[in-house]
């Protein structure tokens, strides 16, 4: 699948916001229409208000924000007229108020509304929170009225006040979050409340710091494509300087492409850094952004294995530390960034050329890593058999047949550029095919490893030759698809005997609109998608004949509707569109090309681009393409 981009839209966190604030606390509000036209709807209640109120959320959405429904014969006047003036004038309101629940049983509350801006500075909602305070009442009536117990009136007043305290407070935290200077500081003090800012409704911009890098950017694809060349090259050399350097020429060899080991070892580092800098996609398709939790994704994934990776073996040559050939076994261990070829594989899959490339570099890897493998078998077999039959291996026939004979299982034999092309050779063709015998296996060892070699040889073919076969049949899909219904035309006008005219008419349609679609079915291609989709897409493709004088009055709703029955023919010349008589099904505008309006063959008038079929027809002509 293509790299994955995640959720990248702008989206409004508002209600998110306001749940995640009243937490804890409480969450009982609703949210009304500041902007309507006959009252002030409600379009948004919270379950807590609900469980507070008795109300179902069907029973609440689109009654009046005022809330008429949960007043009652004890309901202060004052505050109802209260806030009906808040509402009007759309200003902040705060007050204690009876309510009745749908049972008919009071609670007392505190009722807070807050206006709430957008970007424009236009108020779209009013924000009516409400704190259940009937506990903290009634402990405060029943103190008043104990006159034996005058601490009580205290504690009591107490709570309510706290009460009081943190419902002003909740409301402040929200307030604050959405407005756009919060450096001010306010001082909330036991009887007196310093006025909130407004909060602002609005679409949330996504905050991105400068330092961070976006996964899908171009810089992104084309850094990954440098490290995965820089990862080739350490699975080619890295082998290579292991098995076919002679072990007196193990620092020479280091030192010989000490520039190129250090810079890949850099990029490697530098890639590091980089990955604790770049975005990724989470479970719920969210892109993150936010440094901490990049850092914590990457370190529990990736960071092992290409920390391994990076490790600067090639600084031993740069300090002219003596190495052993145990530093260029553990440089094989930077082998496992090959991993990270497989997410190359995935998310390039769409692109087939490019999967086939790294596919055949795969086979073509392999191959060398089963080369390195066989020379090294070569090789041991001599060491091991040096006082025994050391000259029946692969190597000593080879130098035999090369006039460059082993003497004493060690001196002498083919060059290292030699041995590794016949290597090479037997690995591919033991991998493709069961080998020529030119280059064979004698010894246990040799024969052991050829076994391994064509049963991985026979794993190759169904995995990377059966994905290039898939790749090449998908790259001609397309035209496969084009003969297959040609002959089915063909076919067709066969079994039924058409006559040459009409067979002629046939074909010249299929052609021409295959040339014009290539094959692809609108209607069935975005059937699945949704309406709303559907319409912008359609609108895109008709845009046109949207344009055109005749729709200057429609609405974008209604240029929305007919966009999706607009069905494009195609007609070829000398073809009749519609005859004196037919049936009329459809209201025709001419998109390219031109048409004949004819009487007694004879032209009437000349349709080109932009004209109404219908509309401009004669009242008894016949429409011809030309």
């Amino acid at each position: 699948m293509p790299v994955m981009k995640g959720l990248l839209a702008p989206q409004n966190t508002f209600l998110d916001t306001i749940a995640t604030r009243f937490d804890g606390t409480h969450s009982n509000f609703l949210l009304g229409n500041a902007q309507g036209n006959r009252g002030y709807p409600i379009v948004y209640c919270s379950d807590g208000f609900c469980e507070l109120t008795g109300f179902g959320r069907t029973e609440v959405m689109q009654k009046n924000c005022s809330c008429h429904f949960l007043y009652g014969s004890g309901t202060s006047e004052q505050v109802t007229q209260g806030v009906e003036k808040a509402l009007e004038s759309k200003e902040e309101y705060q007050a204690e108020v009876q309510f009745y629940k749908k049972n008919g049983s009071t609670f007392w509350c505190l009722l807070d509304i807050v206006p709430i801006k957008n970007e424009k500075g236009e108020m779209v909602l009013f924000l009516f929170s409400f704190k259940d305070i009937t506990e903290a009442k009634d402990k405060s009536q029943n103190s008043r009225t104990d006159d034996n117990k005058p601490y009580k009136r205290t504690t009591g007043n107490s709570n309510f006040s706290k009460a009081r305290r943190r419902g002003h407070t909740m409301i402040y935290q929200l307030t604050s979050q959405f407005t756009r200077d919060s450096k001010n500081d306010v001082n909330l003090s036991r009887d007196m409340f310093e006025k909130p800012s407004l909060p602002e409704y609005k679409v949330a911009a996504v905050q991105k710091s400068r330092f961070i890098l976006l996964h899908y950017s171009v810089s992104k694809a084309l850094w990954d494509w440098m490290i995965l060349l820089a990862t080739f090259y350490v699975a080619v050399t890295v082998p290579y300087n292991v098995c076919f350097t002679a072990y007196s020429d193990l620092e020479t060899a280091g030192r010989s492409t000490i520039v190129s080991d250090i810079a890949v070892e850099m990029l490697f580092i530098l890639d590091i850094i980089l990955n604790f800098r770049t975005t990724y996609v989470s479970q719920s398709g969210q892109v993150v952004y936010e440094p901490r939790s990049i850092c914590l994704h990457y370190a529990t994934t990736w960071f092992f294995v290409d920390l391994v990776a990076a490790l600067p073996f090639d600084l031993l040559y740069a300090f002219n530390i003596t190495v052993t050939s145990l530093v260029h076994l553990l440089k094989t261990v930077r082998l496992l960034r090959l991993l990270r070829l497989l997410q190359k594989l995935d998310r390039y899959s769409q692109y087939s050329a490019m999967v086939l490339t790294l596919l055949m570099s795969m086979f073509a890897l392999l191959a060398h890593w089963m080369a390195c493998i066989w020379y090294i078998i070569g090789r041991k077999e001599m060491e091991t058999n040096a006082n025994g039959a050391w000259d029946i291996g692969w190597l000593y026939e080879l130098g035999r047949r090369l006039d460059k004979p082993y003497f004493n299982s060690t001196v002498g034999g083919p060059s290292v550029r030699s041995a590794y092309i016949a290597s090479l050779y037997f690995t591919l063709s033991s991998l493709t095919s069961v080998g020529f015998g030119n280059v064979c296996a004698n010894t246990d060892a040799e024969k052991i490893f050829s076994v391994c070699t064509m049963l991985i040889g026979a794993l190759m073919h169904a995995v990377v030759f059966g994905n290039v076969t898939a790749i090449i049949q998908r790259m001609y899909s397309r035209r496969s698809l084009y003969h297959t219904r040609m002959k089915d035309l063909k076919d067709f006008i066969r079994v039924h005997r058409l006559p040459q005219q009409l067979k002629q008419r046939m074909l010249e349609y299929f052609q021409t609109t295959w040339s014009v679609n290539n094959g692809i079915d609108v209607n069935e291609l975005l059937h699945d998608f949704p309406d709303e989709l559907r319409a912008d897409i359609a609108m895109h493709l008709n845009k046109d004949i949207l344009q055109l004088p005749v729709f200057d009055g429609a609405s974008r709703g209604c240029l929305r509707s007919l966009s999706l029955h607009i069905k494009t023919t195609f007609c070829t010349p000398g073809e009749y569109l519609i005859r004196q008589g037919d049936a009329l099904q459809a209201n025709y505008f001419v998109c390219s090309g031109s048409l004949e309006v004819l009487k007694d063959n004879m032209v009437l008038a000349i349709l080109e681009k932009g004209s109404n079929g219908v509309e401009e027809l004669a009242p008894d002509p016949t429409s011809k393409t030309c």
